[in-house]
């Protein structure tokens, strides 16, 4: 089981936060640590291998923050961060609580967002500039879905 994974009944689940949703669809094996990078390729690939899993929407810090650096003030509890979530959460018509497949949440990716979406939902996001988010949507509005990332990534 991976972090983050619940098991419910037969099956496992991943708690996301919403813009995290966003962050995986442009996830390039690029992270704050190398515990981060590890935690999330683990959850990005899971997500990849495995698109029938069950994830629930919920409202704050999630297994992907787990392993955020501890190095002053907790970025995933910042208000920013959270009006970034519901900003997500309101374009894909989430809802906190909400429980659905990835490859639901990617149907509505490819439905309800364009790749410049992402500047006025990500506009204070420090991964922004590198452009990422706005390829990931892209390739899964091409049908590519989620990116194989190679075990050795890094920060």
């Amino acid at each position: 089981m991976i972090a983050g994974a619940i098991t419910k009944g037969a099956g496992e689940m991943i708690r996301l936060r919403g813009h995290h949703i966003f962050c995986l669809i442009g996830y390039h094996g690029m992270g704050y640590s190398k515990e981060f990078v590890q935690n999330m390729t683990r959850i990005h690939q899971t997500l990849r291998k495995n698109p029938e899993i069950q994830v629930e929407i919920i409202e704050g810090p999630d297994p992907i923050c787990e392993k955020y650096p501890n190095c002053g003030k907790y970025h995933c509890e910042d208000q920013n961060i959270y009006e970034r979530d519901l900003a997500v959460i309101e374009k894909l018509g989430l809802s906190i609580g909400q429980v659905l497949q990835w490859e639901e949440i990617e149907e509505r990716i490819r439905k309800r967002v364009k790749p410049s979406d992402i500047h006025a939902l990500c506009q204070s996001c420090s991964w922004l500039s590198y452009g990422v988010c706005e390829e990931g949507i892209k390739e899964l509005i091409e049908g590519k879905g989620l990116r194989e990332i190679p075990e050795k990534t890094g920060i």
